[in-house]
């Protein structure tokens, strides 16, 4: 007992000693107006040798605060765009020290001859997540995100199912500016088709969110960032851009063309902002299938052929202030709206070659397909944020609302033809739906520090979302439409998702650690209306996460991190409805579908930009889609079912290379290695594993009269998701050039996509009485021009960003 006292006493007066040994400089940075300079880079010099120890930059009203300093000799250097930099006198640090105002002098026209030559890279790893510069980017010129998205390191995008990946998983939240977009993945993919990229700043990979972030997404977060306002007074970006498809034996009209439009004015308390965008889409895809079935002795054979056209004209738009009431509060409104209207034409050749007893019988269906897709979507947005004081106490609050709309139409025109070629039956159907979802959501945030190296957050959420989805599928029939009962069905689901969580944190000297939980209640009704079936679930989750960051030194710092994460199905995945997509095809939801939970572990190592990232994830119940095949009557039904668990491990490592001075290069590798196993699988034990690999390369030239040039490759080998595989490897190679004038107002740039033709999906699915491969080539190759001018002052970083209420829904409103 005596030596635990003496041991504890020692442990005591080891701390106060260490505690001691930090102190934190305090200060704030104006022009020579006294008017506050936000964004200011303030680094703290060590005197001796002048190494850098910590760099922070100045808030709203131009305050800094540098914590965790030792006792000693120091000096600051304070910079900014637009004014002269500067460094302080000796300082004797011993306890903690609040400066005189830094005052900076402008530039005036020595601005004029300032030529700024620093570019962010398009890849830059943080310490919790990898961020994309798109609009530094020049072979994303002309493209849209989703392309932007298929060039990004870890991420997939399947062709398929319509699905993104991340690290070889599924179950990605798409977030954008912060907000959750509601969408399922279908939808997803068809917001980001029709999304320029001169519109996207950054793209944000967070591959193991904390306890603040909403628990759905297994794979992580991929959050996209507009551009937005930066710089006092007004400003702006106007840009236009076109693309055209080079694709063999393919319509010639595959051509893109858009305009964005980004203002922003701030003066005094206000500042206002907006954005507007027009874009032409359109695509083409080609999808080759092959299967075969047998029953009763009559095996088949039958051959598909896809031809899909799409195009559409979409517009986006949004404006928002922000009124600083005092140096304390802000309130801010913001209303963004989006509409597209898709007009899709797909024709289909099946040819059908059955044996039975030696005797072959040949026929046809051929089918055309038409349908046009209007959809829109209007949020609303409501925040305040409060700071308590200059330590960092602060109080946030959110609420949304969220509207979509989506309604389509299908015509089905199918003409049966016998092994004389002549018509044995047509048959016309015409499939309506509305979709409407309305989603509410309120959100706080409190965060608490403690100490100088201590603080808690913690915050409620709660959301209401109502999707009411009326599926009329009619077939024409003596000169009228007849409903057809058995497939028409009206499902309306109703979901209340409450949310709380804490996180607490601490830093020491070397360690680094955030520990948090989350608990979610769910409470869902899923109500097939036509066929009387009804669904409910009522449940509590709760998810841990724990980071803990260990640095070694300058140069050398490990990571570990862990979190737990659920994916609830989308509401399409739910819908009990049974979609026609032509004779021998059909689609289903499943109104049983269980939600998916997910433990993922990851460790980190840096040194220098370079990383090293082993991860491992283990989910349980996985969503996935099976095809259940009819040998009778041949018909193949995709459906949604929840597999037992889903393995993932993974290894990745980043390598920026500075070759040159007007040479840089960054690499990226990951290998993964993906296992699913489920005892009863359609009737049957499955187990199957497979190795993949994904890399990329990127090489950006900085050259003589403000040109520069971009080249950049990435590569995907065959891999296993579920009960399908891809069976080829899928790469690429893009280029652009870039030309500045105007004082690099005004930036011209020329890119090509997928040069080689060298990116088309094939894959398998070969389970129980299911053989069918599948090659699908789309719009991969694109020339694309762009040309943007940037007016205004450029110079000042952007103001606040934030996220809204709605991140607790998921992309998982079905259309």
């Amino acid at each position: 007992m005596k030596k635990l006292l003496v041991l504890m006493a020692c442990l005591m007066v080891c701390g106060v000693s260490f505690a001691q040994n930090f102190n934190k400089i305090t200060g704030k940075i104006v022009d020579e107006k006294e008017a506050a300079l936000p964004f200011a880079i303030i680094r703290v010099m060590n005197f001796a040798d002048t190494s850098v120890v910590k760099s922070v930059s100045s808030n709203q009203d131009g305050d800094y605060e540098i914590t965790l300093l030792k006792s000693g000799s120091y000096l600051l250097s304070v910079s900014i765009v637009g004014y002269k930099s500067l460094k302080t006198d000796r300082i004797l640090l011993t306890a903690d020290l609040k400066m005189p105002n830094i005052k900076l002098e402008g530039l005036t026209k020595q601005l004029k001859e300032v030529s700024i030559s620093g570019k962010k890279p398009f890849i830059e790893h943080q310490i919790d997540k990898t961020v994309l510069n798109v609009e530094n980017s020049i072979t994303s010129t002309g493209g849209t995100a989703l392309d932007v998205l298929e060039k990004a390191p870890g991420v997939q995008i399947d062709r398929q199912s319509e699905q993104i990946k991340l690290n070889n998983k599924s179950g990605v939240l798409i977030m954008i500016d912060g907000k959750t977009n509601f969408l399922s993945g279908a939808d997803v993919t068809a917001l980001l088709s029709n999304m320029s990229a001169e519109q996207i700043s950054t793209i944000e990979l967070i591959t193991n969110p904390s306890s603040k972030y909403d628990a759905a997404g297994n794979a992580g977060i991929i959050n996209i960032k507009l551009k937005r306002n930066k710089a006092y007074g007004t400003n702006g970006t106007i840009s236009f851009n076109g693309g055209q498809g080079l694709m063999p034996n393919s319509p010639t009209d595959l051509y893109r063309a858009g305009v964005n439009l980004n203002l922003n004015h701030r003066q005094g308390k206000w500042n206002v902002f907006g954005n507007g965008a027009m874009a032409r889409k359109s695509n083409f895809n080609n999808t080759f299938l092959n299967r075969t079935t047998l029953a009763n002795g009559l095996a088949s054979s039958l051959t598909q052929n896809f031809d899909r056209k799409n195009k559409g004209l979409g517009f986006q738009g949004k404006l928002g202030t922000d009124y600083y009431a005092s140096e304390k509060t802000v309130f801010g409104v913001m209303l963004d709206a989006n509409t597209v209207k898709t007009k899709l034409t797909n024709f289909s050749n099946t040819n059908i070659n059955a044996m039975q007893n030696g005797i072959s019988t040949l026929s046809a269906i051929l089918q055309d397909a038409y349908s046009t897709s209007p959809a829109s979507n209007l949020t609303a947005n409501f925040n305040i944020k409060h700071d308590f004081d200059k330590n960092g106490k602060s109080l946030t609050f959110d609420m949304d609302y969220s509207g979509f709309s989506n309604e389509k139409e299908e015509i089905f025109l199918a003409n049966y033809l016998n092994a004389n070629g002549n018509s044995d039956n047509k048959t016309t159907l015409r499939n309506t739906t509305d979709a409407k979802i309305n989603v509410y959501a309120a959100k706080t945030d409190l965060t608490l520090p403690l100490s100088k190296t201590m603080k808690i957050e913690t915050g409620l959420k709660s959301s209401y979302v109502v999707t009411n989805n009326d599926f009329l599928s009619e077939q024409f029939s003596s000169g009228v439409w007849q409903n057809d009962l058995g497939k028409s069905n009206n499902f309306v689901y109703k979901e209340n998702i409450n949310a709380a969580y804490a996180n607490f944190s601490k830093e020491w000297k070397v360690w680094q650690i955030q520990l948090g939980l989350r608990a979610e209640h769910t409470h869902s009704n899923g109500n097939s209306i036509t066929d009387n079936k009804e669904v409910e679930r009522n449940y509590l989750s709760l998810f841990p996460t724990a980071f803990v960051n260990q640095k070694i030194s300058e140069k050398h710092n490990i990571r570990y991190s862990y979190s737990r994460r659920v994916d609830r199905p989308n509401y399409q995945q739910l819908n009990p409805f049974v979609f026609y997509m032509d004779p021998l095809a059909l689609d289903q939801g499943n109104p049983y579908l269980k939600p998916q939970f997910t433990n993922s572990f990851e460790i980190n190592y840096s040194y220098k930009e370079a990383s090293l990232t082993l991860g491992y994830s283990d989910t349980r119940d996985m969503i996935t889609q099976i095809s259940q095949q009819n040998d009778e009557t041949r018909v193949i039904s995709v459906i949604r079912q929840n597999l037992g668990r889903f393995q993932n491990f993974s290894a990745g490592v980043y390598v920026p290379i500075k070759i040159a001075k007007w040479w840089n290069m960054q690499n990226n590798a990951s290998v993964y290695y993906s296992k699913f196993e489920d005892g009863n699988l359609e009737g049957g034990a499955y187990s199957a594993g497979q190795a993949a690999v994904n890399l990329y390369s990127s090489s950006s030239f900085t050259l003589p009269q403000n040109f520069s040039i971009e080249i950049n490759f990435w590569l995907n080998t065959p891999r296993v998701s579920g009960v399908e595989r891809t069976t080829v490897t899928q790469y690429a190679f893009n280029a652009g050039i870039q030309k500045s004038v105007l004082n690099k107002k005004l930036k011209l740039r020329l890119n090509m996509d997928d040069i080689f033709l060298t990116n088309y999906w094939a894959g398998s699915l070969i389970y129980q009485n299911v053989n069918m491969t599948v090659t699908n080539r789309y719009t991969s190759r694109r020339a694309n021009f762009s040309i943007s001018y940037g007016f205004g002052n450029q110079n000042v970083k952007s103001a606040r960003s934030r996220n809204t209420a709605t991140e607790d829904i998921k992309n998982r409103a079905g259309s």
